[in-house]
């Protein structure tokens, strides 16, 4: 079983790591090299993805399945990269783009009339 702490942990990392994205691309980068563990990276990336999907599943029906298509990829480019934390870096920056667009597409569809 995993330990609350660790996933508390993971999802204090994805809340700073996008906060950083939205504000600085630098200082999201360095962020990411600062965590060092895989289980640790691994931690962070399951927190995004939960963002993801949740944030994802408001989204209208086309929208919705296109972010599914883009969740399985990133979860393809996670297991192409499961031992490297390099690897898995990159992995962590798209899956934290892949957020920052959901959100655009949810402000976009607020600022439309009706």
């Amino acid at each position: 079983m995993t330990s609350p702490d660790l996933q508390a942990e993971g999802a204090r990392r994805a809340d700073e790591f996008l906060a950083l994205l939205t504000a600085d691309d630098p200082a999201a980068d360095a962020f990411l090299e600062q965590v060092t563990e895989v289980r640790d990276l691994v931690f962070l990336g399951a927190a995004l993805t939960a963002i993801a999907r949740a944030e994802g599943r408001a989204l209208p029906t086309a929208q919705r399945a296109q972010a599914s298509t883009r969740q399985v990829l990133l979860g393809q480019l996670r297991d192409a990269q499961r031992r490297e934390p390099a690897g898995l870096r990159t992995w962590l920056r798209r899956s934290g783009e892949e957020i920052l667009f959901i959100r655009s597409l949810h402000a976009a569809a607020a600022r439309l009339p009706g």
